[in-house]
């Protein structure tokens, strides 16, 4: 599993010109679910997302994390995570799940945000999405989990 994590200080994503999710300081997460991607992939990123300290503390030191600040979660799903650009000119994503599987696994991610008392808003699996944001810093983040265990 993978996912881009921005510090912001809103987003919002729209699905034909209406708003479907909206944060105010937080966290934008794209993520991509791979075909391997199980249950503990979930586990492994949605906790490691909710404790890293890449807040600003008093002396402005990155040293909070969103659980501390009490800040929400913005989830949009993104398959081209999974781009492959190696070879030729089109990235090939024959390593993305399959939408049934991806779906699932996105649904369990954004549950454990919030069973972890993260506020979250999500945009709309497999639409058309225009995401906006205001980077904070701009503080910008690539983990895989394939990496961490």
């Amino acid at each position: 599993m993978r996912a881009v994590v921005q510090r912001v200080k809103e987003s919002k994503v729209e699905v034909g010109g209406k708003s479907v999710g909206a944060i105010g300081p937080g966290l934008l997460i794209f993520l991509g679910v791979g075909e391997d991607d199980s249950e503990k992939d979930c586990d492994y990123l949605s906790n490691k997302i909710v404790h890293l300290r890449i807040f600003p503390d008093r002396k402005d030191l990155m040293n909070l994390s969103l659980i501390d600040i009490g800040g929400s979660a913005l989830v949009v799903s993104q398959f081209t995570l999974w781009g492959d650009c190696r070879k030729g000119r089109r990235p090939s994503f024959v390593r993305a799940a399959r939408p049934e599987k991806a779906e699932e696994l996105y649904e369990r991610f954004i549950g454990l945000l919030k069973e972890k008392g993260i506020d979250v808003a999500t945009g709309r699996f497999q639409a058309m999405m225009d995401v906006s944001l205001i980077n904070d810093g701009p503080v910008t983040l690539m983990l895989d989990s394939s990496k961490g265990f």
